[in-house]
């Protein structure tokens, strides 16, 4: 059969391959983005928003908190006296009792106007420790209240204080109570979230007033990225050791201290990136399954119209091979009718010429003996121009085909009989492989009986002399097969789509006409069958023939290897 070039075909499939995969997984590829980016952005200004909602719930505790105790010591300043809070025995009274309702004082001190300690109830002596140069001491009298950054003081260890005024019949005087750092580090500390998250209070000049995880302990300067210093939460996000950080900063109301509660927006939206890898692996399954299907789509349909075109291209070539016989047919013909009669002409004067050598009347010598000779061979090619003009005038016939019953096992054996002498004489073996179980096919018994001798001596040529001719016969599909295999020299690759032609032949010039296997091809075409040829050059040859059962139903031909 014609080979049909394949490089175009596969340049046509995954042309087609990759249309299908854009005209799909680019609209599904986008439309995962889409919602990829739209669920993204909900997530976040979810998680903003819920930080927000955090930080301001912080910052109302927190100042509550402090509130709280502000309250505590204005009423513990309005509803006792300054003789009673100066009493040291009472001042404790005093503290005991608002200890055990809060644990939040660590010690409390009544201090005069003149900055010194009246009295003081607390683990510390500083009964004798004078601040009337301290910053907060002028702060407290000059506004009433204060709530003071968090310090070392004379106690050498981190807090803060909150005091307050008390104006009493002339006299000045401030109640001060030292907050418990712990307490309010761990109101603090409540509201880290995560492994990545941290809470912290700094002043207006970024130092710690509470630990912080990742920036020290208190007193420690923290770097903080420029925000907006408004009254309400601002969202800020930076990046700390190369980590991505996002944080609620707010002011606490009476204090210069900003609340700072940071998360890592990675954890946090860790449920957002396993959805991510899932969405991507669902899409990469998809993208998987449409380049299947696509592939194995488009290659069943470009494997179909592969085969649609080898088999026009088959039916072409059988309409071009059986146009070109019938016109060599009509030409053989021609060319035999006209060689014909001059070649009759020269057998009767060669005839008349014998005819006068052998009536004595030209004697006897060696110019007779060279004529009759000359005679003789004139006699010799005559035969010869005739028989090749018989076998043209039998190739350009159309005779059509019988139809009777044919045991193809029976006239293989026949004829293989018929080249017995010719075999043994040049060492030839001939061995047969028939099936026995083979059916009787319905076609014409002479013209493939000369099919199968035309093959066999080809055969016999290729061989020469010491080989081997092997007949085997098989059920095929939808007929019956013959292999005629030969032991011979093999035919040249460039040579196998050519062996069918008529007048193309490879045995020197004289030896053969080239109609031979041409015949093969014009009878098998007309009994319905099919023959193929497979060779390789110092392996032999193999002629293959396909015969429907019940004589020709389509039309036949050449198969090319």
């Amino acid at each position: 059969m014609r080979s049909v070039n394949a490089t175009p075909y596969a340049r046509l499939k995954w042309y087609l391959v990759l249309i299908t995969l854009g005209l799909s997984l680019v609209p599904l590829f986008a439309l995962g983005y889409v919602i990829h980016s739209e669920f993204r952005q909900t997530y976040e200004e979810k998680l903003t928003d819920n930080l927000r909602l955090m930080v301001a719930n912080r910052r109302d505790a927190i100042s509550m908190f402090l509130g709280e105790r502000v309250v505590q010591l204005q009423m513990l300043a309005d509803i006792h006296s300054f003789a009673e809070m100066s009493n040291q025995a009472y001042l404790n009274r005093v503290f005991e009792a608002v200890h055990g309702t809060s644990s939040s004082f660590f010690d409390i001190g009544v201090i005069g106007q003149n900055g010194g300690h009246e009295a003081y109830c607390g683990p510390f002596d500083l009964m004798d420790v004078n601040y009337r140069d301290e910053p907060w001491f002028h702060q407290v009298m000059l506004k009433g209240l204060y709530i003071s950054d968090v310090f070392m003081g004379f106690r050498n260890f981190p807090h803060f204080i909150i005091a307050v005024k008390r104006q009493e019949a002339g006299r000045t005087w401030i109640l001060r109570a030292t907050i418990d750092s712990e307490v309010f580090t761990s109101l603090v500390r409540n509201v880290r979230t995560g492994k990545q998250g941290d809470a912290y209070i700094v002043n207006d000049k970024d130092v710690l007033q509470t630990p912080s995880r990742f920036g020290g302990k208190a007193l420690a300067r923290v770097a903080l990225p420029v925000h907006p210093r408004g009254e309400g939460v601002e969202i800020a996000s930076w990046r700390r050791d190369g980590v991505p950080v996002i944080a609620g900063i707010t002011p606490l109301p009476d204090t210069n201290w900003r609340l700072v509660v940071t998360e890592n927006p990675d954890e946090e939206l860790s449920p957002l990136v396993r959805t991510r890898s899932i969405v991507y692996a669902l899409l990469g399954a998809c993208g998987l399954m449409i380049f299947l299907g696509a592939y194995l789509t488009v290659s069943s349909a470009v494997s179909r119209l592969r085969a649609s075109d080898r088999q026009r291209a088959d039916m072409d070539a059988a309409v071009m091979q059986s146009s070109k016989m019938a016109s060599l047919g009509k030409l053989a013909a021609g060319v035999a009718h006209e060689v014909n009669n001059p070649l009759s002409i020269i057998r009767e004067s060669a005839g008349w010429i014998r005819d006068i050598i052998n009536d004595g009347e030209l004697g006897e010598g060696p110019a007779v003996d060279e004529l009759e000779e000359a005679v003789s061979d004139i006699d010799r090619h005559v035969e010869r121009a005739r028989t090749v003009t018989h076998r043209m005038l039998g190739f350009a016939r159309r005779m059509e085909p019988l139809q009777e019953d044919v045991d193809l096992n029976m006239l293989a054996n026949q004829t293989a009989s018929f080249l017995e002498n010719e075999t043994r004489h040049r060492n030839i073996e001939l061995k047969t492989d028939l099936d026995p179980e083979l059916p009787l096919i319905t076609t014409d018994a002479n013209q493939l009986q000369q099919v199968i001798l035309n093959l066999l001596e080809n055969a016999i040529d290729a061989i020469d002399r010491d080989g081997e001719i092997t007949l085997v016969t098989r059920t095929g599909r939808d007929g019956v097969v013959l292999n005629i295999a030969d032991s011979g020299e093999g035919i040249a690759r460039e040579n196998l789509a050519k062996v069918f032609d008529p007048f193309f032949t490879t045995k020197p010039t004289g030896e053969g006409t080239g109609l031979g296997l041409s015949i093969v091809y014009s009878a098998l075409s007309k009994l319905g069958g099919t023959i193929k040829v497979n060779s390789e050059p110092g392996q032999g040859t193999t002629f293959t023939i396909r015969l429907p059962f019940t004589g020709p139903q389509f039309p036949g031909g050449k198969e090319e290897p």
